[in-house]
């Protein structure tokens, strides 16, 4: 009896000091880091590329210049970090840069559109189906790209899938490739998508001029004077913006375009209804804009290719001249950024940044 009890004891006193050395072990296990190590990708550079032509800054307010052929760069201010396709970015030729609700990049290229969570890049898929042509929506979330300059429509990315889209067929198609039947691009081309104040989404073609979607329908409209230069050059519309009155702005300042409701009912494409207004007429100068971006004070900024920035307070023009040693500077773009600071990008001198007198070359500390 007396050696049942001790060796009960034992087994009980043995058990105690199990759970106890089980609980140590288990403490000590969750005390390790469970999350992996993340191998960072990019490379750590000191110069920003000559050709990078395009800037954005992200929610977390880091810039990213998107080069010609070199890949996307991110500077934070402190560190500059190269992106390209051995990272995962599907091509190193950047069209634009944006960013969703959940602080996910988009890079719209020519072969595709590349997404970044901040880890690592993946290529969206397309979804280019008949059911596809269903999926002319306008939500508030929505992405719309371009993938290049040789497409029929635009793509549309709801958050889930990228859809691509079709215009409907333009009654000027026939004729241009009547007159360029070894057309090396798209006439529906796109080289500009801007979405206006009501949200509505316009598209500047390569020669098919310029569709709107606002969510029911597509309409149209086309200006010689728009799509072409006095000198007969094939400019496209490239530059849209709105400005503080409800005139939008194409490509020149020679005119401005008041939008008046669409009555139309006819099926197929209709022409979108406006009225031409009499724009600014700045000494008989016919400029012609790359790029537009609207400051906090509602003046637009306009980018010529070879004659500066001007600002157009809706009445006159202002000269903002980018010279190198005498010469003015070949510009790409222009870009306001979070703190309202704008910055042009050039074809081949790097970035400018507006100091609120002039703009002067960006350099990486």
């Amino acid at each position: 009896m007396v050696l049942q009890k001790i060796i009960s004891k034992t087994v009980l006193i043995t058990g105690i000091i199990s759970i106890l050395f089980s609980c140590k072990g288990q403490i000590k296990t969750e005390s390790r880091p469970t999350a992996l190590i993340q191998k960072s990708i990019g490379n750590i550079v000191h110069e920003l590329d000559s050709k990078a032509v395009l800037i954005y800054q992200d929610k977390k307010n880091n810039y990213w210049f998107a080069s010609k052929d070199k890949g996307v760069y991110q500077y934070d201010e402190k560190t500059l970090r190269l992106f390209n396709t051995a990272d995962g970015l599907i091509s190193n030729r950047i069209i634009t840069i944006q960013e969703d609700k959940n602080s996910n990049l988009y890079f719209d290229t020519p072969k595709g559109i590349s997404k970044f969570d901040g880890q690592t890049f993946v290529t969206l898929e397309v979804i280019k189906n008949n059911i596809a042509q269903q999926e002319w929506k306008l939500e508030q979330d929505d992405l719309w790209f371009s993938m290049g300059w040789d497409k029929k429509g635009p793509y549309r990315f709801d958050g889930k899938n990228l859809y691509y889209l079709q215009f409907p067929k333009n009654e000027m198609e026939d004729e241009f490739y009547t007159q360029y039947p070894n057309a090396s691009f798209s006439p529906y081309g796109i080289y500009r998508i801007y979405k206006d104040r009501k949200g509505h989404m316009w598209f500047g073609t390569a020669s098919m001029g310029i569709y709107c979607y606002n969510g029911q329908k597509i309409t149209w409209m086309y200006e010689q004077q728009l799509t072409e230069t006095p000198e007969g050059g094939a400019f496209g519309i490239r530059s849209i913006a709105e400005d503080k009155d409800g005139y939008f702005w194409i490509c020149n300042a020679n005119y401005k375009y008041k939008i008046l409701p669409d009555n139309s009912r006819n099926n197929g494409l209709n022409s979108i209804n406006y009225k031409r207004e009499t724009g600014i007429d700045h000494e008989g100068q016919m400029l012609y804009f790359l790029a537009m971006a609207t400051d906090n004070n509602k003046d637009i900024w306009m980018v010529t290719y070879d004659h500066g920035v001007w600002q157009n307070n809706g009445k006159t023009l202002t000269p903002h001249p980018i010279k190198e040693s005498g010469k003015n500077v070949l510009l790409h773009s222009i870009y306001m950024d979070n703190h309202g600071t704008l910055w042009v990008n050039t074809q081949d001198k790097g970035a400018y940044k507006y100091n609120g007198k002039t703009f002067e070359p960006f350099r990486i500390n």
